[in-house]
């Protein structure tokens, strides 16, 4: 199952943050959900991304975050990840990051935040099994 989600309407608690960020949310089979981001992570659109994470969270048991087009990933946008991270570790599932992109692991590395993650280097090496 695949649904592709443009943000875009804003309302009282979520911003309107237009075709800045996409997200496609791809189920595969034995509880693998992949998310693939497209856009900028910024101020804006973290808590989108939060908000997506969260809502995969309890279902998956393994969830695979595709940062590989991400054209920008600010520091809200690496808080949304790090929360992502100990929730998946609290509701005991996996969670692996594809970053793919040049603007993404710099940022995971110059806040040394990319040891914390299990990375992949693509969607279907994180679905595989360790």
């Amino acid at each position: 199952m695949s649904s592709e989600t443009p943000t875009g309407v804003g309302d009282e608690q979520t911003p309107d943050v237009g075709e800045v960020v996409r997200f496609e949310v791809v189920e595969h089979g034995d509880g693998a959900v992949v998310v693939h981001v497209h856009g900028e992570i910024d101020t804006m659109t973290a808590p989108v991304l939060s908000e997506r994470l969260a809502m995969q969270i309890p279902s998956a048991s393994l969830l695979v975050v595709d940062l590989s087009r991400v054209t920008f990933l600010g520091s809200a946008g690496l808080a949304a990840l790090v929360e992502a991270k100990e929730s998946s570790q609290n509701a005991d599932m996996r969670l692996r990051l594809v970053c793919g992109s040049h603007a993404v692991t710099r940022a995971l590395e110059a806040t040394n935040l990319l040891s914390m993650f299990d990375v992949a280097d693509g969607v279907p090496e994180a679905l595989r099994t360790v």
